[in-house]
């Protein structure tokens, strides 16, 4: 480990209290600080479901292990209560990969997904989970392209689905915005907060988890020692679970990026309004268009839609540029839900997500006793968490079909340093904004 000697965060995730999902639950009780020096077997940075699932699969394999958890946040206050809440089975077909891979990713996914279902039904986790599958939408040309692609590749793997003409979409969600669509039957949808605060409410007792600790600087040599403002974490092994904030630790910088999406939830609504629209109660759609729009109507009777991506490196989001967005935000609603026009948003917040140039993740040990998960290009629920528990069986040596199959698929392809990474990003992204008009 003497190769990296001292890693300093070169960016701490910024302070951020607007985001949705936690605005909606109760507040936490206070949080627990990293103080003072402490020992533990383990430390994972990141309490996201990678960091939970890894800590509570060490805890179970060793059960005389002291595992620490530590993250720079509130538990779902960072990416993994930031997102959608689509825990997703079935993931877009990747032809590069062929069946094979794209089969082990299925496999990988459904495992995630039945891992945290276990989790929620055990602990009596109250996070809205519903498994009623997920509507795909398509609003023109590229839309359909896309959607065909998607279909083409759920054939090719033998996955079911049904296709819907726009006028049965438009029945079920209340728009007449899309000409086809489809539902396929696996994805689960939650109330990630929640569901984030439920699992780490549940950790094992040989687990403590330390709250709004960003960890400044981290020593490597015998043992690794964490720095934080207040305190110290030492341990003989580190998993580094932070996803899309893993390269501003000094890792990965050459495979992996941060993007920041966003996302907006309306007030509920009214009864009348509620009735007007007609639909399902409960509902969420993609598009299968890269940057297309996510829509859900909640339980509660809010809507979401997320769509817009950034590339931020400073990880941060000022308001004025959360003010451009929150205003493309109402635009696109109201094209979509024009019968709600005038519906403005409670929340408007931004999240960060782990991406890499060909759609890989890193799994594995970086160097020895250092174990590193990320860059789940916006599938991190399922595949966060499956990546979590199996990097806690790669680290104790627990062979598994699944722990093969993680270990099979490609690793991220390399990225060129700045500016160059920067301008080919926004170049990137520009382009696939313009193909996703409308979607």
């Amino acid at each position: 480990m003497n190769q990296y000697g001292r890693m300093r965060t070169r960016r701490l995730p910024p302070e951020d209290d607007v985001c949705g999902w936690s605005a909606l639950l109760p507040p936490p009780p206070p949080p627990r600080r990293l103080h003072g020096a402490v020992r533990a077997d383990c430390a994972v940075i990141g309490a996201g479901f990678t960091g939970l699932a890894a800590a509570r699969r060490l805890a179970e394999l060793r059960s005389d292990w002291r595992i620490a958890v530590v993250d720079a946040w509130r538990v779902g206050g960072g990416a993994s209560g930031r997102n959608s809440g689509f825990v997703v089975d079935l993931p877009h077909y990747i032809p590069a990969r062929g069946v094979d891979g794209n089969q082990r990713l299925l496999r990988l996914g459904r495992a995630g997904l039945a891992h945290l279902r276990e989790q929620v039904r055990r602990y009596a986790i109250d996070c809205d989970w519903t498994e009623q599958g997920r509507f795909h939408g398509a609003a023109g040309n590229e839309g359909v392209r896309a959607l065909e692609a998607f279909f083409a590749g759920a054939d090719a793997l033998g996955e079911r689905y049904e296709r819907l003409a726009g006028a049965t979409l438009a029945r079920l969600i209340g728009t007449t915005y899309y000409c086809a669509g489809g539902r396929t039957p696996g994805s689960a949808m939650v109330q990630p907060a929640a569901l984030a605060r439920g699992l780490a409410r549940s950790l094992p007792e040989n687990v403590d988890l330390f709250e709004c600790s960003p960890i400044r600087a981290i020593d490597t040599g015998a043992e690794f020692m964490l720095r934080a403002d207040g305190g110290t974490l030492s341990a003989d092994k580190l998993f580094v679970a932070s996803n899309g904030f893993t390269p501003a630790l000094g890792l990965l910088r050459d495979r992996l990026f941060p993007l920041v999406t966003f996302a907006s939830l309306t007030r509920p609504l009214t009864s009348s309004e509620a009735a007007a629209l007609g639909g399902e109660p409960v509902w969420g759609l993609v598009s299968e268009v890269a940057m297309g729009t996510t829509l859900r109507r909640l339980a509660d009777g809010r809507m979401l839609l997320r769509n817009t991506v950034r590339y931020r490196p400073s990880l941060r989001v000022d308001a004025e540029l959360q003010r451009r967005i929150r205003a493309l935000h109402r635009r696109h609603f109201t094209d979509r839900f024009p019968a709600l026009e005038g519906m403005d948003f409670d929340y408007t917040w931004g999240g960060v997500m782990g991406v890499s140039l060909n759609g890989a993740q890193f799994f594995g040990e970086l160097a020895p006793n250092l174990f590193v998960a990320a860059g789940y290009n916006g599938v991190g629920m399922a595949m966060g968490t499956i990546s979590g528990v199996l990097l806690a069986e790669r680290a104790v040596g627990a062979p598994s079909a699944l722990l093969t199959d993680m270990q099979a698929l490609p690793p991220p392809d390399w990225i060129p340093p700045a500016p160059a990474l920067g301008i080919g990003i926004r170049t990137t992204l520009r382009y696939l904004s313009k193909k996703a008009a409308g979607e």
